[in-house]
């Protein structure tokens, strides 16, 4: 028995449309999308975008994508301008007390992710 992807849902807050666009600005490539939801790929990495609002959830949800150079990372958030463009929080690459450096980046809705080297 093999496990071949997990595919999270994360919430999309009060406005879809403006967490897509987010999505989209941020790099990450639609592979599928309807009105309840989109499917957004970075390289082999998926998730589903869903058309849901739940403040409580929004700002407890986190997840964390580990990625092979953090500082390229993090020189592509800052020249997609989507730190200023959606006024959301992003931290430069830091070393975490788990031994990872990490970059934290809130999206529009209250996601927190953690970009991991």
């Amino acid at each position: 028995m093999r496990a071949q992807k997990l595919r999270p849902f994360v919430p999309s807050g009060e406005d879809f449309p403006l967490a897509v666009q987010f999505y989209t600005d941020l790099g990450f490539e639609k592979i599928f999308a309807n009105h309840q939801g989109v499917i957004f790929k970075v390289d082999e990495m998926e998730f589903h975008l869903q058309n849901y609002h739940n403040v409580e959830l929004q700002q407890n949800y986190m997840l964390e994508l580990c990625v092979q150079d953090i500082d390229a990372w993090w020189t592509h958030i800052q020249n997609t301008e989507v730190v200023s463009k959606y006024q959301i929080r992003a931290t430069a690459p830091k070393m975490q007390p788990y031994g990872k450096r990490a970059i934290h980046l809130i999206d529009p809705a209250g996601v927190l992710w953690h970009f991991t080297e």
